[in-house]
């Protein structure tokens, strides 16, 4: 069904093409060159797994957009998959885990989105975290049935710390799995006098997951990965700590929950299905409401609870105290479709009157399914992964563009992050453009926004140039300005959202007339 779903979203040209997954094909494809990246361009806090995917898909049917999907339509489909099989091991029961599937199989427009188009490793970092509750559950029913250590409990201990080690490099969200599966671990397991070969084995496992990220460590040094997982990339706020905390606060309880509930989409502040919306908030303070009872009335720690609350916490606190609690758009928050499912699936297969059970469900579902067809019948954005207006491109016309520029022979020049990387995927890197032109409007930038000098290098030795602007009025008028001030003649063509400036009389690159620095 989920594939069914994102089959038929995807025919519909419903998820406009963007710059990270142009980048993830890009990664693929110097992959299939030879090239070796560990991380994901210019992020050392996303590793390169998606890519190397991406690439074996591409190996077998071709460079094409459709693949990089395909491999987030397939990882999402097994992430389905072990969340039915995770919720019979926790509870015994095949109808929960089959509830909690469906729940996730036609999720909110936020999920749908995120598990569709690649942003560098999010679906990915949802499966692994599923693989490292099924291995610790398992690791935990096998304690219960024997006083000593065995081998295969010794290799499931690796096995943990492999998805562990996996998941801190393909994504650090994996931590809000990672870290609750410690603390279950621990706690059920202080009786026992494995301490030293328990912790011998995960180590191994660890190290040998996270190879990937210890090899960058040794080469790059420790610094750069540490400030990249604590969210420096996305560290643009200033003041007081506690007012950045506050903020934070207020992101998730104003606009956080709001897209954790399929309220609205991640991109934008509006309502979706608003007649079906009250009766959804009542479904989900019912199941949250059942929770908090089921606590009550039964105070024993289990690992379920361990494992489902504690991921929930490690996500509230980290989006709280690290700077990623400066955007609320959606993607942050996607492990807690998992904890949802279940309360969702535990409450539903609890009533006693199971037509009432039903109508619940599909409540919820077809609440779900029309937010999303809503969200993608409005074409521009479509179901975009960007929730910055001013960067929101219609990508139809990239095929025109491109067309354009290999007619005119402009292959080189500049423009901004969100034009760059397209351009140079869906051209085969005929068309190389650097992304040193900002594309706020107030014209800051950030060098950051250049992932792959090696492109910069190529324009820059180039004796022709072309600047490609979109919806930046203060920074066409700031080029035209410039360049009459050089004496330099030029001709220029909107096409779509992209306004082209070409057959310069001669190559100006941004220094010249300063831009392309970091600029706040």
């Amino acid at each position: 069904m989920s594939i069914l779903l994102k089959a038929f979203l995807l025919s519909q040209n419903a998820f406009p093409f963007n710059a990270d997954e142009a980048v993830v094909g890009l990664m693929a494809r110097h992959i299939l060159q030879g090239a070796r990246p560990v991380f994901f361009y210019g992020q050392a806090y996303m590793g390169s797994l998606d890519a190397w995917l991406v690439a074996l898909g591409f190996r077998v049917f071709g460079e094409q957009i459709a693949i990089i999907r395909l491999v987030q339509v397939l990882l999402y489909a097994i992430t389905v998959l072990s969340t039915i099989l995770l919720g019979w091991m926790i509870w015994n029961n095949w109808r929960i885990g089959i509830l909690a599937g469906l729940f996730l199989a036609i999720p909110n427009v936020n999920v749908t989105l995120y598990t569709t188009v690649s942003l560098g490793g999010y679906g990915e970092a949802l499966l692994i975290g599923n693989f490292i509750f099924i291995t610790l559950i398992y690791i935990l029913r096998k304690m219960q049935n024997s006083r000593h250590v065995t081998k295969s409990i010794e290799g499931l201990w690796v096995l943990l710390g492999f998805w562990v080690g996996l998941g801190l490099w393909v994504h650090g969200i994996t931590l809000v799995y990672s870290v609750p599966a410690a603390v279950t671990l621990f706690w059920f397991s202080r009786q026992r006098k494995w301490g030293m070969r328990w912790i011998l084995n995960l180590g191994v496992g660890f190290v040998l997951g996270a190879l990937p990220w210890w090899y960058y460590a040794l080469i790059h040094g420790w610094k750069p990965l540490v400030d990249e997982l604590l969210g420096s990339a996305v560290a643009v706020e200033s003041g007081p700590w506690l007012t950045r905390v506050i903020q934070h606060a207020l992101n998730l309880a104003v606009l956080g929950i709001t897209v954790i509930l399929g309220f609205r989409p991640p991109w934008a502040v509006q309502w979706l299905v608003l007649p079906l919306m009250p009766m959804v908030l009542s479904f989900w303070l019912l199941v949250v409401g059942d929770s908090i009872w089921r606590w009550r009335g039964d105070k024993k720690i289990t690992p379920s609870r361990l494992l489902l609350m504690g991921l929930v916490f490690t996500l509230v606190i980290g989006f709280l105290f690290t700077p990623f609690g400066v955007d609320p758009s959606g993607r942050y928050f996607l492990p807690l479709v998992l904890p949802m499912a279940y309360g969702a699936a535990r409450w539903v297969y609890s009533l006693r009157r199971k037509l009432l059970g039903i109508a619940w469900a599909g409540l919820v579902l077809v609440y779900h399914l029309w937010g999303t067809l809503a969200c993608a019948a409005v074409n521009p954005p479509g179901i975009t992964t960007q929730f910055y207006a001013p960067a929101q491109i219609d990508q139809r016309y990239l095929v025109d563009l491109v067309a354009f520029l290999e007619q005119t022979g402009e292959t080189r020049g500049y423009s901004n992050y969100w034009v760059a990387y397209p351009l140079a995927f869906v051209s085969k890197e005929r068309l190389i453009f650097s992304p040193r032109l900002p594309y706020h409007p107030d014209l800051r930038y950030t060098t950051r926004d250049d992932r792959y000098p090696v492109y910069t290098s190529m324009v820059e030795r180039s004796d022709r140039v072309a600047y490609i602007t979109t919806h930046n009025p203060a920074l066409d008028e700031y080029l035209k300005q410039a360049f009459s001030r050089l004496g330099v003649k030029y001709q220029e063509v909107k096409i779509g959202d992209y306004h082209v400036y070409y057959r310069l009389s001669r190559p100006v690159h941004p220094r010249e007339i300063g831009l392309g620095e970091t600029r706040y």
